[in-house]
């Protein structure tokens, strides 16, 4: 398939990459020297806190949905049940919506596509509230719910896509590797931070000031953060248009993009699974306010797994090193159900959250070898999607089965959903392979000093 591409701003220049012929960024068949790139240099990058001050502002809400909407139900409708459905309800809507839009950010344009998105949303999200406020019922709630999940915006997802276009601009070489690895490690360590804060942040504006506040807040940071994001121009990807008469291909259409998927949606039960369940069980115990805090330390973990795993010099491909954390995962989750108590489930909770940034981590690295350049933000959407669908299957089930059985019940969920995950990467694991035969992508690794600096660069 031939593609023209086209810029936002005449200065963004960049170069097709075929990742079918090319050497695919993430690594070679010939395994040269890894080249180190650490988070220092990474954040040095000419231009890249113009879009990521602003990212981090609109991704750091995307916790706080689902978060939001299970303590307003809970507290207006009284049913881990409902509330749980409810912000399942958000979580699919946004999980079959999110790609597509990642696909239109791929051909119109990232600004063009957020500015409606973000407007759409707050609006969504306030009728959600005043539903719940109102006692409507439940199945208008759902109906609110569906559109303030759609709209969604992709930050992750157009993150990645700009540290992509930038860092390959030149076409693949070992340096660009480099820095696309450490990039990936930087988004995810990211995604974690929002996953730590934003679930506290959510929990305690509703217990302190009231429970819509919590969606208020969410709603708020996402506008606000969303079109700040939008007019960031130069620094968003070239646009790559299909030839006229020329249908370009989903990045679903690649076996290896839907094994990636399958396996992120059972990472999202295990978010889902564990957001429901911590929030029952401290009920169960008299400390609701803890629950925000315990399920922080779960995503702790995982953040501070996120920051090793770039300073490792990993040597074993990428494939053999996400089904390794895959199986750590799946051992951390069989514990949850026996804790018998918060502090108990506390270090559970972070043992588990330890294997999450190295899944997530060698998930995105694998997608990007697996599609061609006009179809990166939809692949990367559809990854963020299966967790956000993982998420809502997770706090779905897991509702239904505390209000039958208790809340230990709960976490049931989590295992389950990573043991199903882990079935269909080891038997289907050669589909993770790059196309035009290349062998397993051995990522290169950032500087030793790669810890430090973030932790610098996150005070400044």
């Amino acid at each position: 398939m031939t593609a023209r591409r086209t810029v936002d701003n005449p200065a963004d220049t960049a170069t097709p990459r075929d990742t079918a012929n090319a050497t695919p960024a993430t690594g070679t068949t010939d395994a040269p020297a890894p080249v180190r790139v650490g988070y220092g240099t990474l954040l040095r990058t000419p231009g890249a806190w113009t879009f990521l001050a602003p990212a981090l502002l609109a991704r750091l809400p995307y916790a706080m949905l689902s978060m939001g909407i299970l303590l307003l139900v809970k507290d207006t409708h009284g049913s881990y049940g409902t509330a749980s459905t409810v912000a399942a309800v958000a979580a699919v809507a946004q999980a079959l919506i999110g790609p597509q839009t990642g696909r239109l950010a791929d051909r119109y344009g990232q600004t063009a596509v957020l500015v409606p998105t973000v407007v759409v949303h707050a609006a969504s999200v306030g009728a959600l509230i005043a539903l719940a406020l109102g006692h409507a019922p439940a199945w208008s709630l759902f109906l609110a719910a569906a559109p303030a999940g759609a709209s969604v915006p992709q930050i992750g997802a157009m993150v990645r896509s700009r540290w992509v276009a930038k860092f390959t601009a030149d076409g693949a070489s070992a340096s660009s590797a480099a820095r696309v690895s450490t990039a990936f490690a930087f988004e995810s360590v990211t995604d974690e931070f929002t996953f730590v804060i934003g679930p506290i942040l959510a929990a305690a504006v509703a217990t302190s000031v009231s429970p819509s506040a919590g969606l208020v807040a969410e709603a708020t940071l996402t506008f606000v953060g969303g079109l700040a994001f939008a007019a960031q121009r130069r620094t968003a990807p070239a646009r790559i248009l299909p030839q006229p008469g020329v249908r370009r291909a989903s990045a679903l259409a690649s076996p290896g993009v839907r094994l990636l998927a399958g396996a992120f949606l059972g990472v999202g039960t295990v978010f889902g699974g564990m957001q429901v369940s911590v929030n029952a069980f401290a009920d169960s115990v008299g400390q609701h306010g803890a629950a925000g805090t315990v399920y922080g330390i779960f995503a702790g973990g995982s953040m501070v797994a996120g920051v090793l795993y770039g300073v490792i010099a990993w040597r074993r491909a990428v494939q053999q090193r996400m089904i390794m954390s895959y199986a750590l995962l799946v051992l951390g989750c069989s514990t949850l159900w026996a804790m018998p108590n918060l502090v108990a489930l506390s270090v559970a909770g972070l043992v588990c959250g330890l294997a999450i940034a190295p899944t997530l981590i060698s998930g995105y690295t694998l997608v990007e070898t697996l599609v061609a350049d006009g179809a990166k933000t939809e692949a990367f959407t559809w990854l963020t999607g299966a967790i956000g669908l993982g998420l809502a299957i997770g706090s779905m089930a897991a509702g239904r089965l505390i209000d039958g059985h208790g809340p230990s019940t709960g976490f049931l969920v989590p295992v389950a959903g990573a043991g199903l995950g882990l079935v269909a990467l080891v038997s289907l694991r050669h589909l993770l392979t790059a196309p035009g035969g290349a062998g397993p992508v051995v990522a290169a690794a950032p500087e030793r000093g790669a810890a430090t600096q973030l932790v610098g660069a996150a005070k400044g």
